[in-house]
């Protein structure tokens, strides 16, 4: 398929575009577009199109809504200074699309069509891609399985859906260090299961967590590995990093947590920066005790939907960890501001990882 085989039926109902840039909040306002297409065993992904935004139409058979059978991804559009739409990366994107595809059983997608088709959608949609500071087009592709039919096996038929949505700051504190809750009761992935993936359901597993985090103050839970319960694996929306005695630690890609696209443009910049990264176990009993000789020194996570997340507090049990004096640390910052500067197109892209539309 080709962009010429891409069917657009434009709204004959614009929607009302916010007038406050600085109260969109995040994933709550949706353009006026979204790209589908299908997918129909024997015949491969097929009739792409651009319609008007609008709800689906599923049999209450449907595969998805029984097993699960969805994954997703999250990417941003920016409008740069000299006008520019850019993309970050999006090439990795689509390609763990296809990874967490692979694990659910869920037809391959051609990457390079549907960049392609999301490049369409967005020029069609690019008058809603926000231009205040800190502000972007949220782009949210996920499959979902829709074959109706109520018994264990992959299904027959999918549907490939992009759809957008102008966003602020995911965090409603913005740059400002968040509190982070550490997980002791509940596990959310083992290595083996679905943890590398971007499937729904991962997302659903951390979800009694997370209320209970909220409830008591928190803006996220930091997850422990579900077999040994001690080794550091990701927060719900991000991957962590930690500097301990004047190097970068992340946890490994183990099959447990998510090979971020964030996590490994920092991990570039910061070895580009000077500093040791290590991709390594990290347990909870080696952060405790770098809390309390000093050395564990700042703490942030990696994200689209963040980008960079300062930590001011991390909560294990009855000990509570303050971090970098309730500010921003100098790493997060450097981070921070080098990663927006190449997705605004204000700063130098060494790596070449804008993309533009």
């Amino acid at each position: 398929m080709n962009l010429n085989d891409i069917k657009i039926t434009k709204t004959a109902s614009p929607k009302a575009k916010p007038a406050d840039q600085t109260q969109l909040g995040f994933g709550r306002i949706f353009t006026d577009h979204m790209f589908l297409m299908d997918y129909t065993k024997g015949t491969g992904w097929h009739d792409p199109r651009i319609v008007p935004y609008q709800n689906l139409s599923l049999d209450p058979a449907a595969m998805v809504l029984h097993y699960g059978q969805a994954v997703f991804e999250g990417l941003k559009a920016y409008r740069a200074k000299d006008g520019e739409i850019l993309l970050f990366r999006p090439q990795m994107n689509f390609a763990r699309l296809n990874a967490s595809d692979e694990r659910l059983c869920i037809p391959e997608l051609d990457e390079t069509f549907a960049l392609e088709a999301l490049k369409a959608l967005i020029r069609l949609e690019q008058s809603w891609i926000p231009t205040a500071e800190g502000t972007s087009l949220y782009i949210r592709p996920f499959v979902i399985a829709t074959d109706p039919y109520v018994g264990v096996r992959p299904s027959n038929t999918y549907l490939f859906i992009i759809i957008l949505s102008p966003v602020g700051a995911y965090y409603p504190e913005g740059l400002n260090p968040v509190k982070i809750f550490v997980e002791t009761d509940y596990v959310r992935a083992v290595r083996g299961g679905l943890g590398f993936t971007k499937a729904a359901a991962n997302y659903a597993a951390s979800l009694k967590s997370q209320e209970k985090a909220k409830e008591l103050g928190f803006s996220q839970v930091l997850w422990l590995d579900g077999i040994h319960r001690k080794y550091i694996e990701e927060v719900g929306t991000m991957n962590v990093f930690f500097k301990i005695a004047g190097k970068l630690a992340t946890p490994a890609l183990q099959g447990s947590i998510l090979p971020g696209v964030t996590r490994d443009s920092a991990i570039s910049l910061l070895k580009k920066f000077g500093y040791a990264v290590e991709e390594r176990q990290i347990t909870i009993d080696e952060l405790l005790d770098a809390y309390r000789d000093g050395t564990l020194e700042e703490a942030f996570g990696t994200g689209t939907a963040a980008v960079v997340c300062p930590i001011g507090e991390l909560i294990y049990g009855d000990v509570s960890m303050p971090l970098s004096g309730g500010k921003i640390g100098p790493v997060s910052q450097k981070l921070y501001d080098t990663l927006t500067g190449i997705q605004w197109g204000t700063g130098e892209d060494s790596f070449g990882w804008a993309v533009r539309v």
